[in-house]
């Protein structure tokens, strides 16, 4: 199988996720009320959930995808967890597997990509859970798609001879959630990266943003809430494919568990508090927009709107990302995040849901 092409990188952003700025601990709201009983009934077998303090600590991000463990804090969920959560707030993926990697982390919120690295270098860990599906789209210039309904995938080698340069996507780095969707798409339709149309990294959302109001770039794949963003910008950008049609099942932010987690009754509890989670998002958008302004900074009207669209498929259930996991695992491979594609079996483990 060949490698996929080289990309093109803005301002060198690095690895395959923004470089850590900082890492922030927030305590739940459950550390004054677990008591006694929960420090002397330490899990063995993992060197933080095993320890005398009986804490449970999740690491996660300031992100859309992530936004379960926000709504579990604020609204107490946590609290019917058998151990005190303790929050340990990371920027990236990779700074979250060098935590875990050092034994520091017991659950961790975060891509998909990192989670199955950290399967792959054969640490004690599985995906017990979805956080979000299908929550990328393609962004394209509104010139393309005229372009594209009377040229098909062609519309590019029209685009290249119109403007004497080929249409530039910018995403993040090579090997990440919105660069495997692009790609995925890209071969699907025929079309080859660094001929046909040049793939530009950029490390960030908000770097993305700012290419795009600034016509640095012609499109992207990006999760919200920048589609949502552009929506109510005045910018010459519209969604051109969402993850729905081009990966039903495509798999984003996961919840991975450490096997001493997942052979405790906390597994489930967390998972039981993740459904609940779900259900309030899906209820209560309103609310919930507040707590996507307080945790992840986002205005809470561009929330409310980006929950009441089309990308803010939150769910549970690791089956539903099942298909969509495979590819990005044989994508990881190729791009040499993995060394070699890892199996659905090796990757989930969906008995903890299941005993929900």
């Amino acid at each position: 199988m060949q490698p996929l092409p080289a990309t093109v990188s803005i301002n060198d952003p690095g690895p395959s996720y923004p470089v850590m700025a900082n890492r922030e601990t927030r305590i739940s709201r459950r550390t004054y009320l677990a008591g006694t009983a929960a420090a002397t009934t330490g899990l063995a077998g993992c060197s933080v959930l095993g320890g005398s303090t009986g804490e449970l600590t999740v690491a996660y991000m300031p992100i859309f995808p992530d936004l379960q463990y926000f709504v579990m804090d604020e609204q107490g969920y946590f609290d019917d967890i058998d151990r005190k959560v303790v929050g340990e707030e990371f920027t990236d993926g990779p700074s979250i597997v060098k935590a875990y990697g050092g034994g520091e982390i017991d659950i961790a919120m975060f891509g998909v990509v990192p989670a199955m690295i950290l399967v792959d270098r054969g640490l004690p860990a599985k995906v017990t859970a979805a956080n979000i599906k299908e929550p990328m789209a393609i962004l394209a210039h509104e010139e393309l798609g005229p372009l594209w309904d009377e040229h098909g995938s062609d519309a590019f080698d029209v685009w290249q001879e119109e403007r004497g340069e080929p249409f530039r996507f910018g995403t993040f780095p090579q090997g990440s959630v919105p660069d495997i969707l692009l790609r995925y798409w890209l071969e699907q339709e025929g079309i080859e990266p660094g001929g046909d149309v040049d793939i530009i990294e950029i490390g960030g959302a908000n770097a993305v943003w700012q290419a795009l109001a600034n016509d640095e770039i012609d499109g992207t794949s990006i999760m919200e809430p920048v589609p949502t963003r552009v929506q109510s910008e005045s910018v010459p950008y519209e969604t051109f494919r969402t993850a729905a049609r081009i990966m039903p099942g495509q798999p984003a932010a996961v919840t991975l568990m450490s096997d001493a987690v997942r052979d405790s009754e906390v597994a489930t509890q967390f998972l039981d508090a993740h459904v609940r989670a779900n259900e309030y998002i899906q209820d209560n958008p309103e609310p919930t927009a507040e707590i996507v302004e307080d945790g992840i900074g986002l205005d809470s009207d561009l929330a409310l709107s980006a929950l009441q669209g089309p990308l803010s498929n939150f769910v549970t259930d690791p089956r539903e990302i099942e298909n969509g996991t495979a590819i990005f695992s044989e994508f990881a491979a190729r791009t040499g995040k993995l060394d070699d594609p890892l199996s659905p079996d090796e990757i989930f483990d969906y008995s903890v849901y299941e005993g929900i």
